[in-house]
């Protein structure tokens, strides 16, 4: 018996033509849930200096797909918690993501409209905002300004922006049969 490669199309971005199953909520919970959880992992050295704000991306990457669940003021709890997890200054996060959430409803249909790799572009900016916010509010809180290695974590968010995307597309594909691709 001949075993069949999986079907590659399962493994792509979705189109513009493809319609996707709406997000089950207990899923963006979880993936939110996740990502906090990657965010409060203990890391040290290059990799510290690499990590991403993951719950910014998972928050800018579900403001963008499913705004009637995710918006401004599940961003504003998010970050809440955020703080109280990463023991900062309350409501820097909750400022940060709220912001992050709001740009993510504003430019939504344009990000949209972009290839993936245009669309990661998009969303650096969107992450190095949301990262100066959050310095901007530590700044005035009297923390001493990060070394130039502040600006990477956004960088390094866009270019998982094609990874994340695929992931958190995959369960809502619609399942196709053996003869469809």
């Amino acid at each position: 018996r001949v075993m069949a490669l999986p079907n590659l199309a399962q493994l792509s971005i979705a189109g513009p033509e493809e319609i996707l199953r709406p997000a089950r909520p207990l899923f963006i919970v979880v993936t939110l849930g996740l990502a906090f959880l990657a965010n409060l992992l203990p890391l040290s050295g290059i990799a510290l200096a690499l990590r991403p704000d993951f719950l910014a991306l998972v928050l800018l990457y579900w403001c963008i797909q499913e705004p009637r669940y995710v918006g401004v003021g599940i961003a504003w709890c998010v970050g809440l918690v955020m703080d109280v997890g990463d023991a900062t200054l309350f409501g820097q996060h909750a400022l940060a993501y709220a912001f992050l959430a709001y740009s993510a409803e504003f430019f939504r249909r344009r990000v949209l409209r972009f290839p993936l790799w245009q669309q990661a572009a998009q969303v650096a900016a969107l992450l190095a905002l949301c990262a100066l916010i959050v310095l901007l509010v530590r700044s005035v809180g009297g923390a001493p300004l990060p070394r130039w290695t502040y600006v990477v974590p956004p960088v390094v968010g866009a270019l998982l922006w094609p990874a994340v995307t695929l992931a958190l597309q995959w369960p809502q594909r619609p399942q196709r049969g053996a003869g469809e691709l």
